[in-house]
């Protein structure tokens, strides 16, 4: 099977533009025999980039308010148009695809992950367990409903949000499903991909794969608060989208500063093999002394009843 990280430049809070470079990106995929396909963290429609920059923890700062206001605006819901295109096209050219939202609920954005099946249908969302130190002051708090994995041909793929890649139980989760293909989606930094993604593929005894975005301040709109704060610093968000094999070593090595779909061919008999010796989520995992349970109901929205 053919695998591909879609490394793109974010359309910064713009749906519209986002929706049309995923469906982009989704045709060159298909045109290149790809048959799943990840697009980085939060790509649509974007990453709080602002946060970390303008002191976002200031309290009741009217600046951060209207920050917050486009953000939420700018986010998507499940069941809105901007998906309903992505799913579409997916459906169309019957490619599994991974894709980095930004989840609208009511006044609430979610750092979500879809998986959406090549039968053109969203098959999985997973919400971000925990957003990462000042991700806190923009996204919700996820819950375990997504933790699973899907069958995409001879695979069993599975998928997690950046720094919740480092979350031991959360990766077991995925192993103990029978893992053999992991998706790890990030904002966009080699530095970020270089360690993580060869140590799953050892760990797991799995191909791993990671999609990160590329993006620039220059990128954020005029009208957004903190443009001229932010427009003239440098980004490093470089993408950092690759590729290792079961055995730990790079298919596709980190790849900076370049649009592109980072390909792999894989095959499910190179997982088999190397679990000869390790295999996390079966004969190695000892499960009469170790036990991991994981809670998947998704908490319901507070509302009022009559």
């Amino acid at each position: 099977m053919r695998v591909a990280a879609a490394q793109a430049r974010c359309p910064w809070l713009d749906p519209a533009a986002g929706v049309a470079k995923v469906v982009d990106f989704l045709q060159r995929a298909a045109a290149d025999h790809v048959e799943l396909v990840a697009f980085p963290e939060t790509f649509l429609s974007g990453y709080p980039f602002w946060v970390e920059q303008t002191g976002g923890a200031r309290f009741d700062d009217p600046d951060q308010k209207r920050a917050y206001a486009a953000y939420l605006d700018a986010a998507v819901e499940l069941d809105g148009p901007e998906l309903r295109t992505i799913v579409e096209a997916a459906g169309d050219l019957k490619i599994f695809t991974y894709l980095g939202i930004t989840e609208r609920v009511r006044g609430t954005v979610y750092c979500s992950l879809v998986a959406i099946s090549p039968d053109g249908a969203i098959v999985g969302v997973h919400r971000k367990l925990m957003p990462t130190h000042e991700e806190r002051l923009v996204w919700g708090i996820g819950d375990g409903h997504g933790l699973r994995t899907h069958q995409v041909g001879d695979f069993t793929v599975g998928g997690l949000i950046c720094w919740e890649n480092w979350m031991p139980l959360a990766r077991h989760s995925l192993y103990a499903q029978g893992e053999t293909l992991h998706v790890s989606v990030w904002p966009g930094s080699s530095r970020l991909t270089g360690d993580i993604t060869r140590f799953i593929a050892l760990e797991g005894r799995v191909y791993s794969l990671a999609a990160g975005a590329l993006f620039s301040y220059a990128d954020i709109p005029a009208d957004f608060p903190f443009h001229d704060q932010l427009a003239e610093r440098s980004s490093r968000y470089d993408g950092g989208s690759a590729i290792a094999g079961p055995d730990g070593q790079w298919i596709a090595a980190p790849v900076s500063d370049e649009e592109c779909l980072v390909t792999a061919d894989v095959d499910a008999a190179a997982v088999r093999a190397e679990r000869q010796n390790f295999d996390p989520g079966g004969h190695y995992a000892r499960a009469d002394v170790l036990h991991l349970q994981v809670d998947r109901r998704r908490p319901a929205t507070a509302e009022f009843l009559d």
